[in-house]
Parts: C-alpha cells; sequence; structure tokens
C-alpha cells in the first residue's frame, strides 16, 4: 500500500483529524541511515508525525520537529513540506534497547529529560518557534503536549512503527485528533472514550487497518466529511546546487583545507545520506566563487 493521509473535519466543524500510512517512507528512512531497531521506531514516530504536522500547513510552508534528549539516541530531527514530503535523521542510528518486556525502549534510547521543538517556516520574516520539555519521550504523547500547551489546541496523537526481527519496517503511520472552538464537550467525551478504548495502533496497523477505517471507527456516529487524501513521500530538499552553495559559504580558506592534498571530495546529506562527489576542479572553481563574494 503507498503512503497517503486523510484528513477529515467533524459536520459542526470544531474537530478536525488527520490518519495516515507511512510504512514506505518510513522505511527507506531507516535503510537509508542504517538505523538499528530502536532507533528506526524513533524515526519512524518522529517522521510520522511531521507528516501530519505538515498536512496542517498551507501551501509552501513548512515544519521542522527537533526532539534533543539526553539518551544514547541523542536527538530526532525530520522536517515535512505541506505538499507530503519528509525526511529526517537521528543523532546516533546504532541504538537498540529493549524493555524487560522485549518491546522496543524509544523513552531512555530518546532520554526522559529534554525538550522538543517545533519550528514553521510560514513564509513571514521570521519563522515561528515554540518549545516544551519532553513530557514522555514516546514522541506522540510529546508531541500531543506541545499542541495543546504550546499553541494552545487540546489535540490526541497517536503512532506506531513496527519494526521486523530482519529490521524491515513492515507498519507505521498515526493520527491526529484536534478541537477547536467551540468546544463540544459530549463529542470530546466519546472520542476519548473511544481512544481509551483502542486497540494497540501499531497491532491495528499490522492488521491491514487504512487511514480511512482508523477515522471511521473513532468517528463512528459522528457526522464527518473528508477534506484531502494526499500522497506521502520519503524525499529529500538537497542538490548538488545548494550543495555547492553550503560550501561556497564556509570561505576560501575553508575550501583551500579541503583541497589540501586531495583530487575527489565527497559531500554525503546528512538527512537522506545522498552522496556529492566535488573534483580538485570543482573546488577551485568554489573557491573562486566564495573570494569574489568577499
Amino acid at each position: 500500500m503507498a503512503d497517503y493521509l486523510v484528513r477529515i473535519i467533524t459536520g459542526s466543524e470544531n474537530i478536525r483529524a488527520l490518519a495516515c500510512i507511512t510504512t514506505g517512507l518510513v522505511d527507506e528512512a531507516c535503510r537509508r541511515h542504517g538505523t538499528y531497531p530502536t532507533a528506526s521506531a524513533a524515526l519512524g514516530r518522529a517522521l510520522t508525525a511531521g507528516t501530519l504536522m505538515g498536512a496542517l500547513l498551507k501551501t509552501g510552508q513548512r515544519v521542522a520537529l527537533r526532539f534533543e534528549g539526553n539518551g544514547p539516541l541523542k536527538k530526532i530531527l525530520v522536517e515535512a513540506e505541506s505538499n507530503g514530503e519528509v525526511r529526517g535523521r537521528v543523532g546516533n542510528p546504532e541504538v537498540s534497547l529493549v524493555t524487560p518486556e522485549g518491546k522496543l525502549d524509544v523513552a531512555n534510547a530518546l532520554g526522559k529529560a529534554g525538550f522538543l521543538t517545533v519550528t514553521k517556516d510560514l513564509g513571514l520574516k521570521e519563522p515561528y518557534s515554540g518549545m516544551v520539555q519532553l513530557l514522555s519521550s514516546e514522541i506522540a504523547e510529546d508531541l500531543a503536549y506541545y499542541l495543546t500547551d504550546s499553541e494552545q489546541t487540546p489535540s490526541a496523537v497517536g503512532l506506531g512503527v513496527f519494526v521486523e526481527p530482519d529490521n524491515r519496517v513492515s507498519a507505521a503511520g498515526g493520527f491526529l485528533i484536534q478541537c477547536l472552538p467551540p468546544a463540544d464537550e459530549e463529542v470530546i467525551d466519546r472520542l476519548m472514550e473511544r481512544l481509551e478504548q483502542m486497540p494497540p495502533l501499531t497491532r491495528l496497523l499490522r492488521e491491514g487497518a487504512t487511514p480511512e477505517s482508523l477515522l471511521e471507527n473513532l468517528f463512528r456516529g459522528i457526522p464527518y466529511r473528508t477534506l484531502e487524501k494526499r500522497a506521502l513521500a520519503f524525499r529529500c530538499s538537497c542538490s548538488r546546487e545548494k550543495i555547492e552553495r553550503a560550501i561556497i559559504s564556509l570561505g576560501s580558506a575553508e575550501i583551500s583545507d579541503m583541497l589540501d592534498g586531495k583530487d575527489n571530495t565527497v559531500v554525503t546529506c546528512e538527512f537522506c545520506r545522498e552522496s556529492y562527489s566535488l573534483t580538485r576542479e570543482d573546488l577551485l572553481r568554489l573557491r573562486e566563487e566564495a573570494g569574489k563574494g568577499r
């Protein structure tokens, strides 16, 4: 099944919800970064969270999520576009912690002490940024806490990722529910009850749940309409042109150091691990351009 997201709003227009399948993009990201099982689960949850947040933006806008903790994972960085494209990485991909029950221990991998920073590029002069302390380091609860506390929008978030013994991601997805004013307490209570009774999301995803079926079960008996269905993909914004501009910005002296005794220099993108090879002639040209900009 291709990755996609569905967005709905209730008939009274005071509750909106999104649900998505992200199995393919999460598996691709984890393969590119060579993540170990717990790092895969953490990165997968964060990438799914990014797609949900990106779907709330207007065309041309983007959002960045930065989870930083005191655990061995160190940090998770995710960038998501309004068009469904997402990318991300972890600070240390070689993390495989499990709980005493044998479950992947994302919370202790990230670390219980730390922060979630959300930065939105809304096309204004300065990006909007908000920060909260990590609530549980399980990713979903932290994002819900940020939305409720920092953006004053009561929210519920569910994220699920299943990593196979061979480290392949076979299921990933999530949902986001937000209450808009004026609050409908009766509907909110019904949704809260269903969330509490809901089977583990990862299990539902492994059993073939779709974004539509997740929303149908949660909003059973509550009138709603579908606003959109969009494709999702792991896609980086890097390019050779951007890499060259970044090198020019380092300045002539730094580029001279890169030239020292080397015929070729390879620059690797931190988000997608795509490598760009630069010859000595390329670096000489970039050093000349950097000198012109002084």
